[in-house]
């Protein structure tokens, strides 16, 4: 998914983006700081998001607080059932940032096809596509 979500973001006729992919471990305040949106990815572990993303959000939550509202992201989940508990996790700890979903979560729950991965380059390229234009 992360593979289908990063070639969308970095199509050809996408001018002006530049796209960085990174670990959640790898990933620090100042990370986020640089760049001008985000998209998460994650599996749903347990009903909840991934231990590495949980990480992520803890490390730079306090840091970042008041210095990134409206900070436009977001989010992709492979479930193995609904994926709903990873979604509302990590929006609970978003709303908190005062980030904005630019698009819906995107989730697949069960097998992954072709039709969820061309959903995953459509989300990558929305995404940068409206960064490139300003729209977020």
């Amino acid at each position: 998914m992360k593979d289908a979500v990063v070639e969308g973001a970095s199509d050809d006729a996408i001018e002006g983006v530049a796209v960085a992919v990174q670990g959640a471990f790898d990933t620090t305040a100042d990370d986020i700081r640089e760049c001008d949106g985000l998209i998460i990815g994650t599996p749903e572990n347990f009903g909840y998001m991934s231990g590495a993303l949980k990480d992520f959000l803890e490390r730079i939550y306090y840091e970042l607080l008041d210095e990134t509202p409206g900070f436009p992201y977001a989010l992709f989940v492979k479930a193995s059932t609904d994926g709903a508990g990873a979604v509302r996790s990590v929006e609970r700890i978003v709303a908190g940032l005062k980030w904005r979903a630019v698009v819906p979560p995107l989730v697949v729950a069960g097998d992954l096809g072709p039709e969820h991965l061309e959903q995953c380059r459509e989300l990558g390229a929305t995404v940068a596509a409206g960064l490139a234009a300003g729209m977020f």
